[in-house]
């Protein structure tokens, strides 16, 4: 079996966000966080009638992410849990996901917003969010169940104060 396994980005983030010590680590504690996802010439094409969706879900390299590990203490508490419990960036493969809310498209350009994500993060996909697929009843969050909505804000917002 061959274990290399190669991606090419198809665009690249331009966010405000510089410094990962006062990015918002999700979507959802990132509201107001604008940004844009600059799609390549050569993939442009494959955005057409992304436009009709509200919200996309991205696919990116961790592009500063530490070393990996395999034992992390999460943003959210103060317990360690094994990376893949997680969606901490330091990861065997750092690869990223975020729900963000598609503002519009103009050519290669789609504006956001709840922008988690830092700048020059290479992009490896996008995919359009459908509830139909994506939503379940019942679900369980295993140890993120026990983290009560005002800590996960205040911690998950981090030191982001707004543009």
């Amino acid at each position: 079996m061959n274990r290399t396994i190669k991606f090419k980005p198809i665009g690249i983030i331009a966010s405000g966000h510089t410094d990962p010590a006062k990015t918002p680590i999700q979507p959802v504690f990132a509201r107001g966080c604008k940004g844009r996802l600059e799609v390549f010439p050569e993939y442009e094409q494959g955005l057409a009638d992304i436009e009709g969706f509200s919200h996309i879900l991205i696919t990116y390299l961790f592009h500063r992410a530490g070393p990996p590990k395999l034992v992390v203490k999460p943003y959210l508490e103060d317990k360690q849990h094994g990376v893949f419990a997680t969606r901490a960036p330091c990861r065997p493969n750092p690869l990223g996901i975020s729900l963000v809310r598609l503002i519009k498209r103009e050519g290669p350009v789609l504006y956001l917003d709840d922008l988690d994500i830092l700048d020059d993060a290479p992009v490896l996909d996008i995919k359009p969010y459908i509830s139909r697929f994506e939503v379940r009843d019942n679900a369980r969050c295993g140890w993120q169940d026990d983290i009560d909505d005002t800590t996960a804000f205040r911690r998950g917002r981090r030191n982001y104060r707004g543009d």
